[in-house]
């Protein structure tokens, strides 16, 4: 596959962090590890793979704009471009030795997002797209699964968990689901989430509360991939709103339909 310049930083970013996280992966009982909020926690491994990430970039774009998970937000001086780094996504899985992790890059240009990387090192999967190029796993070209009925359908979905979420209503549109679905899986990643969506390997997907380095990577990979995605209302304000529903275009329908279903 042909990657333009910009994605070719963006993979060896991702790359370099990824060779740092499977280091740590394998001493994952001997890592230094504060506590950030309520089951939120965050690792000498996370600031390490952000800083590698960075470095790679600013080399690269020394004017690009930077939003990062840890380091926060950096407006640069370019004004056009941001990159939207996650260099750890599924922590919590990589302190417990679950190896369903990820790092996420995306580049932002005008508002739009416009390339994404998402890369699972624990396997070796790399997951890339650029606007109007298409998106590949490694090598492979990636569709959205063709399934029309949900009730084929594994439907990937993030569980509220302490200190965040409502958990109530996560309740009620898990009841919604549960009685429509095949199955439903929780990886612990988002980006890995929207990454199978857009490799087929889930149909569909929904999560709330999640921020634009969660998503943006993700976002491209499943629109390259032929699906759909957007906030929970339908529309296009996912950073804004902090939510997501994906899948290709009938089940991403049938999923916003499930969501507004009232309490029975």
């Amino acid at each position: 596959m042909a990657r333009s310049a910009l994605l070719n930083v963006m993979v060896q970013a991702a790359l370099k962090a990824g060779r740092s996280l499977s280091r740590d992966f394998g001493e994952v009982q001997n890592l230094q590890v504060s506590l950030k909020g309520p089951s939120d926690y965050v690792s000498q491994a996370d600031h390490k793979a952000e800083e590698v990430i960075l470095g790679e970039l600013r080399r690269a774009r020394p004017t690009y704009g930077v939003l990062a998970e840890e380091s926060g937000e950096d407006k640069g001086t370019d004004g056009q471009h941001r990159w939207i780094v996650d260099p750890l996504d599924g922590t919590t899985n990589f302190l417990h030795g679950i190896p369903l992790f990820s790092v996420s890059i995306a580049l932002e240009r005008a508002g739009e997002i416009v390339a994404g990387v998402v890369y699972n090192p624990a396997m070796d999967e790399l997951y890339s797209a650029e606007r109007g190029g298409g998106a590949f796993l490694n090598d492979r070209r990636m569709r959205v699964a063709g399934r029309r009925q949900l009730s084929d359908c594994v439907v990937g979905t993030g569980v509220p968990h302490l200190g965040r979420g409502q958990h109530g209503q996560y309740l009620i549109e898990l009841s919604h689901m549960m009685g429509e679905v095949a199955g439903i899986r929780r990886l612990g990643s988002a980006a890995l989430d929207l990454a199978y969506v857009a490799a087929g390997r889930m149909d569909g997907y929904w999560e709330d509360h999640l921020s634009p380095w969660d998503l943006a990577a993700g976002v491209i990979l499943v629109r390259e991939a032929g699906g759909f995605v957007s906030d929970r209302d339908g529309g296009g304000k996912i950073f804004e709103k902090k939510s997501i529903v994906a899948g290709n275009e009938r089940v991403q329908k049938e999923l916003l339909s499930l969501l507004k279903r009232p309490a029975k």
